[in-house]
């Protein structure tokens, strides 16, 4: 395998992007290999005045601009979090290790109580995901919901200068930025469920690029990879993007995959949730199939009616105006 020339890896410029991606290249320099990493600005970076729901393109605006790298031959590979990623995949491209996961829980981080439930009424949460701001109505309808974007050190700042009483992010971004000790609660199901791939990276990179297909490969989780890709299934089955409020969790329990998930829907100041789980029926089972299954189990009581409203109220929460991304 030619070690000679560098492995050009593309990223984002947000701390956490360049935290993940260096993570990643750590791992190829200790194979023998010379990386260097190129930044790469999106259209999710750039346009931060509006909610993610609301800019054109709005599932996969944080990933379109390094496919188009990686296409042009620019950089070699990109380092994305995979919940980024919409579920149908760009032609040309591959998605092709997946490393082991972090936390693919949301975690809450709390100024004026350790957790979401001892809040008082009236709190305000920030977050800027559809998901999150469905689980928080559904759990806490007495709570105030504050749409934010920008960056993990931007939100903190937010919850320090007192701008909300609690923050929710995912826990594996605060885990990789050593941020750990600002999370006052770790949200898990079935009381809080996560984004489809949360936690996971994936390394993609050009289809017919042998040579980077060998130098990423060791970098696969196979119990990792089939979570995901279980996850990502039901997504695609249920017709969701990365910006529907949908929740899915995959993982394997003494050799047998698991998976549950589930479709939210605001009803004026309500939340219906629906839910669905299954495990693996066989060693030979595909985790597609399982995901598959999962969401025909969702489809069945009433999903499609449920994701087609959010859509057609434009990614927004009826009656609460909020949008955005996890």
């Amino acid at each position: 395998m030619d070690r000679t020339s560098h492995v050009r890896i593309g990223t984002r410029a947000s701390a956490l992007a360049r935290t993940q991606t260096e993570w990643v290249a750590a791992q190829i320099r200790a194979w023998g290999f010379s990386v260097v990493t190129e930044l790469v600005t999106t259209r999710g970076d750039v346009v931060v005045d509006v909610p993610i729901a609301g800019i054109a393109g709005g599932d996969g605006v944080f990933v379109r601009e390094l496919e188009r790298a990686l296409l042009d031959g620019r950089i070699d590979a990109a380092v994305h979090s995979f919940k980024d990623l919409p579920t149908a995949e760009t032609p040309g491209l591959s998605l092709a290790c997946v490393p082991c996961r972090a936390s693919p829980f949301d975690a809450f981080l709390g100024r004026s109580a350790p957790t979401l439930e001892e809040l008082p009424a009236g709190a305000v949460v920030g977050t800027s995901s559809i998901r999150r701001v469905m689980q928080i109505r559904l759990l806490r309808p007495d709570l105030a919901v504050r749409s934010i974007r920008g960056n993990v050190d931007t939100r903190l700042g937010l919850l320090d200068k007192g701008q909300c009483d609690g923050l929710i992010l995912a826990a594996a971004g605060l885990e990789r930025l050593g941020l750990v000790d600002r999370i006052t609660q770790i949200l898990r199901p079935d009381g809080f469920w996560p984004a489809v791939a949360q936690g996971a990276l994936v390394v993609q990179i050009r289809q017919d690029d042998a040579r980077m297909r060998s130098v990423v490969a060791p970098l696969d989780d196979p119990e990792t990879h089939a979570a995901v890709r279980a996850e990502r299934a039901c997504l695609a089955a249920l017709a969701g993007g990365c910006l529907a409020p949908i929740a899915a969790w995959a993982r394997s329990e003494g050799g047998v995959l698991g998976l549950g998930a589930c479709v939210f829907e605001a009803r004026g100041e309500s939340v219906e949730r629906i839910d669905s789980h299954g495990v693996s029926a066989d060693a030979g089972e595909k985790p597609e199939d399982l995901g598959g299954r999962v969401a025909g189990e969702l489809l069945r009581r009433g999903a499609a009616g449920m994701i087609a409203r959010a859509r057609l109220a434009g990614g927004a929460t009826a009656g609460m105006g909020v949008h955005g991304r996890d």
